[in-house]
C-alpha cells in the first residue's frame, strides 16, 4: 500500500530527475500549499468556522452566513493594510499573537468576537503612530 508519504516522496525523485527547473516548481507549490493552508487556519480563527467549512467556502461548495462575510471582509481590510506595514510571512503571527494593547487578546479571537474595530484602530496606530 502506498502512503501519502510514498507519493511525495516519489514526487520529489521525479522532480529532481527533471532538473531545478522542476525542483523550484516543487518548491514553490510546496509554498502555496503552506500558506493556503495558514490562510485557511486564519480564516477558520477569525470567523469561528471550521476548517472544512472555510474549505467548502474556497472551493466554492458553501456560503459563509452573513456575520461570517463581515469578519471575512474585516480580516481582508486588515491583512491588506497590514501588508503595507510589516512582511506577509509575518502578518498571519501578528494576527494570532496576544496583544497588550487589545487585553492581552489575539486580533484574530477580536475579530471573531466582532470586535474588528479594535483591531482597525490597533492597526491605524500602526501607520501613524503619532495620531494615537
Amino acid at each position: 500500500m502506498t502512503t501519502f508519504n510514498d507519493f511525495i516522496n516519489e514526487f520529489e525523485d521525479e522532480a529532481r530527475a527533471q532538473g531545478p527547473d522542476a525542483v523550484a516548481e516543487l518548491e514553490a507549490f510546496r509554498l502555496h500549499f503552506s500558506l493556503a493552508r495558514e490562510l485557511n487556519r486564519t480564516i477558520a480563527r477569525a470567523t469561528g468556522a471550521q476548517l472544512d467549512t472555510v474549505s467548502g467556502w474556497i472551493a466554492g461548495c458553501a456560503t459563509p452566513t452573513p456575520d461570517e462575510a463581515e469578519r471575512i471582509s474585516a480580516l481582508a481590510s486588515i491583512a491588506e493594510r497590514l501588508a503595507l506595514l510589516v512582511q506577509p510571512g509575518h502578518i498571519a503571527v501578528w494576527l494570532a499573537t496576544a496583544n497588550p494593547i487589545l487585553s492581552g487578546d489575539a486580533p484574530l479571537d477580536r475579530i471573531a468576537a466582532d470586535d474588528h474595530r479594535a483591531v482597525a484602530r490597533l492597526v491605524s496606530g500602526l501607520e501613524d503612530p503619532g495620531a494615537s
